[in-house]
């Protein structure tokens, strides 16, 4: 890889594979499954996802005190105060949604890696350190909470909300914020959800390698 932060490339197909055991095979088939597995299901890519989602709610931050500075005020100053910002707001939430988007379409690309490299046989002692059942577990359990209290601000903030005492700008500061924490909650919980599903399809349901390499084969006839 040229870079550190790019991916493994795909298994070469079966003409063209030149390890001179199983052995071999299992030994880079288990390297590359587990820097995937870490840049998929790792840590600190949930501290990156909530980095990018604190980003992305103190850019809705700035924009909704923006706003409620012009419904309160109408003078030069609270407007020339509402613009600048607004302008801060955007330059926070932007890149925080491309970064998001940028990070799931990376993630698609991961576990179809996940999925082509697991397919090449089965290990059932070595694929024991790529299940991380506890880290998918705190993957899934911090992600639920986040989403069910970003869903519970969606729903109470405009529920709570009395004429005269909340503005508008007000109610859609709260169900912004709420909103992007059940965002974020929800890539969490479905990437946990996710690696789950590829530990029991790929690395518990494997076929044997025999037949995989005798699809493959008949595959690139």
């Amino acid at each position: 890889m040229s870079r550190r932060s790019a991916l493994p490339p795909p298994p070469p197909p079966v003409e063209m594979r030149t390890w001179p055991d199983r052995g071999a095979l299992l030994a880079d088939r288990s390297l590359v499954l587990g820097e995937l597995v870490k840049t998929h299901l790792g840590l600190g890519r949930l501290g990156l996802l909530w980095l990018r989602g604190a980003l992305g709610a103190l850019g809705w931050s700035l924009i909704g005190t923006a706003f409620l500075s012009f419904e309160e005020s109408y003078d030069v100053f609270a407007a020339i105060y509402g613009v600048v910002l607004l302008a801060l707001g955007a330059g926070a939430l932007v890149p925080a949604v491309i970064l998001v988007v940028v990070g799931l379409r990376r993630d698609v690309q991961v576990r179809r890696l996940l999925v082509m490299w697991g397919e090449l046989g089965r290990d059932p002692v070595g694929d024991r350190t790529l299940r991380l059942p506890r880290t998918s577990l705190v993957w899934l359990l911090l992600s639920f909470l986040l989403c069910a209290g970003g869903l519970f601000a969606c729903v109470a903030v405009p529920a709570g909300a009395t004429r005269g005492d909340e503005t508008y700008g007000l109610v859609a500061l709260g169900m912004g914020l709420g909103l992007i924490g059940w965002l974020v909650g929800v890539i969490g919980v479905t990437k946990a959800l996710l690696h789950r599903r590829w530990v029991i399809r790929v690395l518990i349901g494997a076929p044997a390698p025999g037949a995989l390499i005798s699809a493959g084969g008949g595959a690139h006839r």
